[in-house]
């Protein structure tokens, strides 16, 4: 294209801005879950897949649906979770969704101009420009890595959540999770949440359980956990029922990690392969107990 040379710079980078964020709306989405818009999602890896944040998937369950720009309704399912880096990946059933470039968010600086692509309030497509502040490490809790974040003053709003964070040539350098201090926004890198994704199996797991959170009675919530899963069915011929699991048992923690949620279980397991052997601990009657199961591969 010829482009006059009194055309302003300010012109121009409108037009820059414009055909980006046409671009990347495409491969943004709608999650939800429970009939409700809980945040947004960016196709990931082979267009089949969405990355988005862990706390947009959390208390609402295995069963999602993600909307893309054009209306389309997919079914989804988590693959896997991580609470402490705040990054969830769906698998999206039949999806097909156009890919981004991902960016190399090591190489960010200062000053360079961002764009953040999102839901916020349940209105689809909506984007925001700013610029990047800062970068750096939130402190962790002891025995955790801190986890590393990009600040800048790109406007985000409820929905915005699990959305990319776009550097001016249209790659994904991050993943929009927060608003920090009122005015300044956080995003988890897409140097960690590539490095996270690759670590995860290629396999998902399957332990043949049905599960709802439960309190624990006073006896079992001594250690500060309020909450754990209730066995509510066992799979037959699966690895719960080959471990002895029955229901009514109550699951407190799966290779020390703590299970209040369903989620929890989840984010656990996504980590883990086909033939791992997980040590579960439970409680039967009032009484704790630890079993070990041989974790097999999800059915197609």
């Amino acid at each position: 294209m010829l482009l006059d040379i009194e055309t302003p710079v300010a012109g121009l980078l409108g037009l820059a801005a414009a055909g980006l964020a046409g671009r990347a709306r495409s491969s943004v989405v709608q999650v939800r879950g429970r009939g409700r818009g809980a945040g947004s999602g960016v196709a990931w890896r082979d267009g089949a897949t969405v990355m988005t944040n862990f706390h947009v998937v959390a208390g609402v369950g295995e069963h999602l649906e993600v909307l893309s720009p054009d209306e389309r309704r997919y079914a989804a399912r988590l693959i896997a979770g991580n609470p402490q880096l705040d990054l969830a990946l769906l698998a999206v059933e039949g999806g097909n969704l156009p890919v981004l470039p991902i960016g190399d968010s090591t190489r960010l600086r200062i000053g360079e101009l961002v764009f953040a692509v999102g839901s916020p309030w349940g209105q689809r497509g909506v984007v925001t420009a700013g610029i990047v502040s800062g970068a750096g490490e939130i402190p962790a809790a002891r025995g955790q890595r801190p986890a590393s974040y990009i600040r800048s003053d790109v406007r985000l709003a409820p929905g915005n959540s699990g959305g990319p964070l776009l550097n001016a040539r249209g790659e994904v350098v991050g993943i929009n999770a927060m608003i920090f201090g009122g005015d300044l926004s956080v995003a988890i890198p897409s140097h960690v949440a590539t490095a996270w994704a690759a670590r995860l199996p290629s396999r998902p797991v399957f332990i043949g359980l049905g599960v709802q959170p439960a309190e624990l009675p006073a006896a079992l919530a001594a250690s500060g956990q309020r909450t754990g899963l209730l066995v509510a069915q066992v799979a037959p011929g699966g690895p719960a029922e080959q471990a002895g699991l029955l229901v009514g048992d109550l699951l407190l923690a799966l290779d020390g990690a703590p299970l209040p949620a369903t989620e929890d279980l989840l984010a656990a397991l996504g980590t883990r392969s086909p033939g791992d052997v997980a040590r579960l601990e439970l409680a039967r009657g009032g009484t704790r107990t630890v079993v070990e199961l041989t974790l097999a591969e999800r059915p197609a």
